[in-house]
């Protein structure tokens, strides 16, 4: 077995070969639909991995260096301000991309749990491409720039509905509501995070506001989330509302 890297919520990562890394998801299921968002939005110019092949459970893509912006921002070395900026930055040029074509997007199984969210009905399929878990963890430093990892959730959507979940992210972050997280300060990641909320929040587009009820709804059903992290989010959400603009 070559030498594992990484651990997530639901996948493994190893290092294959020089520049190279292997994506497992450890539940068997392909991420072909994922591959392909990522090969849509980097064709565009979009800072994503590029992806060498999809086989069965496995996604081989290439290997990045440099530290996630959580690290750098914990280290003192980049301050709230412009961590947000880098994030509103990242949202604002994946939803000027061009959609998918209709036949390629990824498809929403019966029991989607973004679906779920919305008991009016389906979210609008037409909107823009939606990463749908962009947060400082899922940006990496490199020496081309920040580039966003992990588009499990990618789809398309409304650009409100990703920043909104960002924003509860970071909520749940500075409201000390996330799960266990070895070698973690939680409160200087609480203090941190509540910092790049504000600025973020002051500096995104749009009304991540109207949204916020259903990406709680949406993150309250995913399997993945510690107990800590679900009993938390009305808290969460409560912190985004009291720092949303005036």
């Amino acid at each position: 077995m070559p030498p594992l890297l990484a651990s997530g919520r639901d996948a493994d990562v190893y290092a294959i070969a020089p520049g190279r890394v292997l994506r497992r998801n450890r539940d068997g299921s392909s991420p072909a639909a994922e591959a392909e968002v990522m090969a849509h939005v980097r064709a565009h110019g979009f800072p994503a991995p590029r992806v060498f092949r999809v086989d069965g459970a496995d996604l081989e893509l290439e290997r990045l260096d440099g530290p996630t912006m959580l690290t750098v921002l914990l280290g003192g070395t980049l301050d709230a301000d412009d961590a947000a900026a880098i994030l509103v930055d990242l949202h604002r040029q994946l939803h000027a991309l061009p959609p998918m074509p209709t036949g390629s997007r990824p498809q929403p199984g019966a029991a989607d749990r973004l679906d779920m969210a919305y008991p009016q009905g389906r979210i609008d399929p037409d909107g823009c491409v939606v990463h749908l878990d962009l947060h400082p963890q899922n940006v990496l430093l490199t020496g081309r720039g920040p580039v966003l990892i992990d588009w499990t959730n990618a789809r398309h959507g409304p650009g409100d509905l990703d920043t909104a979940l960002t924003a509860l992210i970071l909520g749940q972050a500075a409201s000390g509501n996330l799960g266990p997280i070895p070698g973690l300060d939680l409160g200087a990641l609480a203090a941190a995070a509540l910092d790049v909320l504000t600025s973020f929040l002051a500096q995104v587009d749009g009304d991540p506001g109207r949204l916020l009820d259903r990406v709680v709804a949406y993150r309250a059903a995913d399997p993945n989330i510690h107990a800590t992290e679900s009993d938390g989010l009305d808290e969460a959400a409560s912190l985004v509302r009291a720092h949303l603009p005036r």
